[in-house]
């Protein structure tokens, strides 16, 4: 069942008032660089003329419903997703709950739900690409054919390029293709910040510990991107605030002939003695040290986790 514009409305009331919206649409996982830009032109517009600013977003990625076959790893969890568009000082972002039945939504449909009935918008601003509604039927053109009849102004803005170099826009998929390869630097460049996953401390075999190298075991939502596997110098947020530097292990343990089904991340915290057991850990990637390999034995691996400790704290310095 669709809920209908006034319930939608409802959730948002208390920042907007009744005051008609500026908006902008979309899946928003990561909030990087080229939504923030985005963001800032809903903001800008919203002032000048006197609307409130509005992100509309999923309650989960669109493409978990429509082909979940091939999803794409989130670049944010949902609390995350929400703290970072916070921080961008957008009035409010409306959670639209996107199931089986909103998938086959027509997009006008979509449009007089949501944007005129719910937000009365003012004002749409989206990427010159933009694309939602059934089989992504909706886009600039039919927004624009829209608006004459439910008075409000369309606004497609170019895509912010990317800085490196490389011929293309910032984009979530951008991203992800830096992270699969381990260039958390290029990721951080796009994202404005670096890439943070969130995770709770689980016991692990306390192999760590008995090489002098204790680790927090994080275990990630398997929905989750990570980077591929290797050593990286991190930070490390504890639940009350605290940053710690870290050098972070994300693989499958081949010395020990685990191999684990899944990505395992053990974040060693530098200079810090104390019990995480049980507790929430944000891990950020700063840069990638090196690849996974297999040692010979025990005191080899001694020898380079103790490099990479190092290699590690220089980085971060």
């Amino acid at each position: 069942m669709k809920i209908v514009g006034a319930a939608l409305r409802n959730s948002v009331v208390d920042a907007i008032g009744d005051r008609r919206c500026v908006v902008t649409i979309g899946a928003y996982d990561g909030v990087h660089l080229g939504h923030r830009a985005v963001i800032a032109q809903v903001r800008a517009r919203a002032g000048e003329l006197g609307a409130a600013s509005v992100v509309v977003t999923f309650d989960r990625h669109p493409a978990s419903v429509v082909r979940p076959e091939s999803a794409p790893k989130l670049l944010t969890d949902p609390a995350q997703k929400l703290e970072l568009l916070e921080s961008t000082g957008v009035d409010a972002t409306l959670v639209v709950p996107f199931d089986a039945a909103a998938s086959t939504e027509a997009p006008a449909d979509f449009v007089r739900r949501v944007l005129v009935d719910a937000l009365a918008v003012r004002g749409v601003i989206v990427g010159e690409d933009f694309h939602f509604g059934h089989k992504r039927g909706g886009n600039v053109a039919l927004l624009r054919e829209m608006s004459a009849q439910h008075d409000f102004e369309v606004v497609p803005l170019r895509l912010v390029a990317r800085a490196d170099g490389v011929d293309e826009p910032v984009s979530s998929t951008a991203i992800r293709r830096a992270l699969a390869g381990g260039d958390v630097k290029r990721a951080s460049a796009m994202l404005g910040r670096d890439h943070e996953v969130r995770g709770t401390v689980g016991k692990g075999d306390q192999r760590g510990r008995t090489i002098g190298f204790p680790t927090a075991n994080v275990e990630v939502d398997p929905a989750t991107c990570l980077p591929a596997d290797g050593v990286y110098a991190a930070r490390a947020v504890l639940p009350d605030g605290k940053r710690h530097d870290a050098a972070v292990n994300l693989g499958r343990r081949p010395t020990f002939h685990d191999r684990a089904d899944h990505s395992l991340l053990e974040a060693h915290l530098l200079d810090f003695a104390g019990d995480l057991y049980g507790k929430q850990l944000r891990v950020s990637f700063v840069l990638f040290l090196r690849s996974e390999r297999k040692f010979a034995g025990v005191d080899d691996l001694r020898a380079q986790l103790q490099h990479d400790v190092a290699h590690a704290r220089a980085a971060l310095q």
